[in-house]
């Protein structure tokens, strides 16, 4: 993330539930994955969790997107 992100996030991060759950729902499956990716090999199923981790923590960054683009706009106006 961009320096400008994390100020965001962390001006806002305990005031604003929903970008504190999203935040650590981001930070866990990124622990997951480093676990994953640390392994020499993966069997069928660790590979399709692996994806399926992925998929949710980018899921998630896109919604953390949309509220720091939320902030943004009102620190414009």
């Amino acid at each position: 993330m961009e320096k400008q992100d994390l100020d965001l996030i962390n001006r806002y991060l305990e005031v604003d539930p929903e970008l504190k759950r999203y935040m650590e729902e981001h930070l866990e499956f990124e622990r997951l994955l480093e676990e994953y990716n640390r392994r020499p090999y993966l069997t069928a199923e660790e590979s399709l969790e692996r994806k399926r981790l992925q998929k949710l923590k980018l899921a998630g960054r896109d919604k953390i997107e949309q509220i720091l683009a939320k902030y943004r706009k009102e620190a414009k106006s």
